[in-house]
This record gives C-alpha cells, sequence and structure tokens, in this order.
C-alpha cells in the first residue's frame, strides 16, 4: 500500500477576500497562485496562496464567506497551522516585521519540539512560524521573488498541523494504522505523528480537549488535505476508508488535482487530493493568480460569476 506524502494543502474560511489577500500576500508575502471560486457554490471566492507555483504542501487555501461570524473555539476542531522558515533568525526577522505591521504574535518560544513564533491573523486564525534549522526542503517547493521579504527568511511551506479532539485515540488510530503515519509521542493528552519520519512538512500534533465543539466561523480551519501522487492511489485509499466503516465523498475532479473527503470519528475533515495537474493546467507560471481561472465546466457562466465577486486588487 502507498504511504501519504505529507500535506498537501490546508483550507479555512474568509469573511472578505480583499483583506485575506492583503495579508496572505503583502504580510505573508506568499504568492496567490489561484484566484477562482468554490465549485460546489461558485458564487463565493476559493483563494489558493503558495510559493512559486503551488506546489503540493505550500497551500493555503481560503473560501471567501461574507455572511461568516465569528469562531467559538472548542474541541473537534483543526486548531493551528504551521509554517515552516528557514532558521532562527527567520523567526527574529518575522517577530520584528510582525511588530512593526500590528500583527498579533508571542514572543519566540517552542512548539512540538521546534523554536516557534505563534501569530494570528486578522479574522484570528491560529498559525505558528517554526524553525526548520537550515534542513532541506522538498524537492518541489520552490519561494517566490514577487515579495518584499529577503530570501533568506521567507516561509518555505506548512510544518506541523494541529488537531484537538475530544477522544485522542480515535484520530491517533487512524493515523497511525490506516494512514502508517510514525508516532513520535504519544501520551494521555497530546501525541505527535508524522507521515515520513523526522520529516515536519507531514506532521501532524494531535490534543485532547473536553468540551463543546468548534463553533466554525471567520478564521476558522475547514478541512485538511493529505498528499498522494495518482488517482489510483487516491481510489486505493477510497476503498480503505470505507473498510474501516468510514464515509467518502468518492473521488471527485477538482480540475487541478482530484480528490476525497471524508471525516474521522472525532468529526474531523480530512481531504486527500493528488499532485496533479496542478494550478498551470489553466495558467503559465507567470501568471497565476491574476485573473479569475474556472474549470470548464463554469466557463460558461463567467459572465453571472464576476458580476457577483468584488475585486480583490
Amino acid at each position: 500500500m502507498h504511504k501519504l506524502n505529507g500535506h498537501h494543502h490546508i483550507s479555512m474560511l474568509t469573511k472578505n477576500g480583499k483583506q485575506n489577500n492583503h495579508f496572505y500576500t503583502k504580510i505573508l508575502g506568499l504568492r496567490r497562485v489561484k484566484k477562482t471560486v468554490n465549485q460546489d457554490s461558485p458564487s463565493m471566492y476559493h483563494l489558493f496562496y503558495g510559493d512559486l507555483t503551488g506546489a503540493p504542501g505550500t497551500e493555503l487555501t481560503f473560501f471567501e464567506m461574507p455572511v461568516a461570524g465569528r469562531t467559538v473555539r472548542g474541541t473537534n476542531a483543526i486548531t493551528r497551522i504551521g509554517l515552516l522558515v528557514p532558521s532562527f533568525e527567520s523567526l527574529l526577522y518575522w517577530q520584528e516585521r510582525f511588530q512593526e505591521l500590528g500583527v498579533e504574535h508571542s514572543g519566540l518560544t517552542s512548539y512540538a519540539g521546534k523554536d516557534a513564533l505563534f501569530f494570528e491573523d486578522h479574522e484570528g486564525l491560529r498559525m505558528v512560524l517554526l524553525n526548520h534549522q537550515g534542513k532541506e526542503a522538498p524537492a518541489q517547493w520552490q519561494t517566490w521573488d514577487g515579495t518584499d521579504i529577503p530570501e533568506e527568511h521567507r516561509i518555505l511551506g506548512m510544518g506541523t498541523i494541529e488537531i484537538t479532539v475530544r477522544y485522542l485515540q480515535r484520530t491517533v488510530n487512524l493515523l497511525k494504522d490506516l494512514f502508517h503515519y510514525s508516532v513520535v509521542e504519544d501520551d494521555d493528552k497530546e501525541a505527535i505523528l508524522q507521515s515520513s519520519e523526522g520529516e515536519v512538512h507531514g506532521e501532524i500534533v494531535v490534543k485532547e480537549l473536553e468540551g463543546p465543539s468548534e463553533k466554525p466561523g471567520k478564521g476558522s480551519i475547514h478541512h485538511l488535505a493529505l498528499r498522494v501522487s495518482t488517482v489510483e492511489e487516491l481510489r486505493q485509499w477510497e476503498d480503505k476508508i470505507k473498510e474501516r466503516g468510514l464515509e467518502s465523498s468518492g473521488v471527485v475532479d477538482r480540475y487541478y488535482f482530484h480528490s476525497l473527503y471524508f471525516r474521522d470519528r472525532n468529526g474531523i475533515l480530512f481531504e486527500i487530493a493528488t499532485d496533479g495537474p496542478g494550478f498551470t493546467v489553466d495558467s503559465a507560471i507567470e501568471d497565476l493568480g491574476k485573473e479569475l481561472d474556472l474549470p470548464p465546466f463554469l466557463e460558461q457562466k463567467r459572465a453571472d460569476i464576476e458580476a457577483i465577486l468584488e475585486p480583490l486588487d
């Protein structure tokens, strides 16, 4: 059986696409690699940010929901996003940048055994910058030059993802037994697992917390997508998920990748997504994210869709 290749992307809710675009491109220095719409509800933006090409493992994606209220934090939710930066000096750079730009942040600390700087975006989405200690990043990651962030301090891609659940072992066992994650740490209230042992770009921290489930809103995390290479592998995982007694969406063609969705027994929504064909299927690398791109089945509705969406730039 194939193993998962780490994180593919992670998807959140935002109340305002224009403000969201400003934070992730102008403050975090990520590239907007795809401006498209929610394929299931095309009246709302679906925005993708990442590296030069939006390579798997670098993508932060947002659904714009103008009616979104505030998030009421709780359990049974994906609760924090780790982003890798090259060095400890990078954390110092970002601490100063956040101070200058008025971004809510902590002092330098540690998280999951790594030097860390906690921060929140303008809607309260919880994130943490993690020191990658000069280690080599995945081969497909390429930082983007169209930012004012010095190359030696740019965000590389996704690191540790935190999931908070009411019943710890339900999620730990899924990752360990079904997806063959390695257990790095496991105690009564917290576990750390990795899709490839020693590699933080596939690391998940699972924490146990009693109480009511999170009520999602702006700045909440909708789902975590895990990475596979091909549609053939995806169909094999579809069968394995079914054998475990879980329901899935079946394989869905998202044009830029194929994926399937399922919830674990704590209600956490996971996606499994293929590497390709990727965001250059309908756009040259130099033009990524500039125009509204639509999958072919929505192209005939372009005029109606563009009339609804507020310009981002």
